[in-house]
């Protein structure tokens, strides 16, 4: 197993995981997504890779602003983390964490972020597992006008 930086060689590989994980939007407006998120300063992305295969991917960026539950700014905060099914528990994804983390200390942060849906009870597991500790719950609301 690989793991490394992403750049703009990993864009079909990465897409494609990215689309797994957020199955609303296509590969192709993944990948768009992602020359976008490759130009950003304060953003980095780490992909695990196994014979040329990208079987994982984690996202993070710098964030400015408030982070629930967070007291320092600024925060790394995980954008996005996914493991294929078949290469889970395996430590990928927390390899990857890892080489966040270590990016985000270098970048000056404090405090790593994180968030995950009320009922992605398995994404709140993986969460404790690597030490993150629960802050708050939150339901956002919305009303048109």
């Amino acid at each position: 197993m690989r793991i490394e930086e992403a750049n703009f060689e990993h864009l079909n590989g990465w897409s494609r995981l990215r689309a797994e994980l957020w199955p609303e939007s296509s590969a192709e407006y993944h990948c768009t997504e992602l020359t976008e998120f490759l130009s950003r300063k304060g953003a980095i992305a780490y992909l695990a890779s196994e014979q040329d295969d990208v079987v994982g991917f984690a996202e993070a960026t710098l964030r400015h602003d408030y982070v629930n539950g967070c007291e320092t700014s600024p925060v790394l905060f995980l954008e996005g983390i996914y493991v294929l099914p078949e290469h889970r528990r395996q430590g990928i994804a927390r390899s990857l964490c890892r080489m966040v983390a270590a990016w985000g200390r270098a970048a000056g942060c404090r405090e790593f972020g994180s968030d995950a849906l009320l009922d992605n009870v398995e994404s709140h597991a993986f969460h404790a597992a690597l030490g993150f500790e629960e802050t708050k719950r939150v339901v956002y609301f919305r009303k048109p006008l």
